[in-house]
């Protein structure tokens, strides 16, 4: 479809909704019109919402969550066992375990995993901060929970060795993880037997 059969207002709501992850050019443009149809009980609140979220929403600056406090409301819950951090590799992975509710210690989000052929190094991720909460005191285990895929494996085994001069022990996922497979795409039965049966890295 020509641009010029756009205006430029539409077409930039188009852009920004392109942008959004697995929606192309074709799907933009079918969800731009879907809330075009619907202004009062879509368009509106949905920008109402954004605007809202936007002003609101932070990042934690412990864990790295998205929140409208800081620290999060999982930090700073009082009933969370300090001992355990959980080290996931996205907020969708948070949300996921929290979802199983099998685990009540806390999370640190590392905001990607370690990948040659995307260019990501540890400098890319939120690795210091984590060897710094891991060498507080109450810390007894580190869980890495990082999706099986090699990249994932690697960034894992790399987090292992970093950790490997604190007196905690640093334990993964096993059965019920997929190769390949990402945590925000498992069940939560899967999930919580995953948690249950954890092992140390090697």
């Amino acid at each position: 479809m020509s641009k010029n059969l756009i205006g430029p207002e539409l077409q930039r709501v188009i852009d920004l909704i392109g942008k959004l992850p697995g929606l192309g050019p074709r799907s933009a443009r079918r969800v731009a019109l879907h809330l075009l149809k619907r202004p009062d009980t879509l368009l509106a609140p949905l920008s109402v919402a954004l605007a809202e979220a936007a002003e609101a929403i932070t990042k934690c600056s412990v864990c790295g969550t998205f929140d409208t406090t800081d620290p999060c409301t999982v930090c700073s819950a009082p009933n969370r066992d300090l001992s355990t951090i959980c080290v996931v590799q996205d907020v969708p992975d948070l949300w996921a375990l929290e979802r199983a509710g099998s685990f009540r210690g806390r999370y640190h989000i590392l905001g990607g995993v370690l990948s040659a052929l995307d260019g990501v190094d540890p400098e890319h991720l939120n690795i210091d901060n984590l060897i710094r909460r891991a060498a507080e005191p109450e810390v007894k285990e580190v869980i890495i929970a990082l999706s099986a895929t090699v990249d994932g494996q690697t960034t894992a085994h790399y987090l292992s060795d970093r950790l490997d001069h604190l007196p905690v022990t640093v334990t993964r996922l096993a059965q019920g993880v997929p190769m390949g497979g990402e945590l925000d795409h498992l069940d939560e039965g899967t999930l919580t037997a995953a948690l249950m049966s954890r092992r140390g890295l090697d």
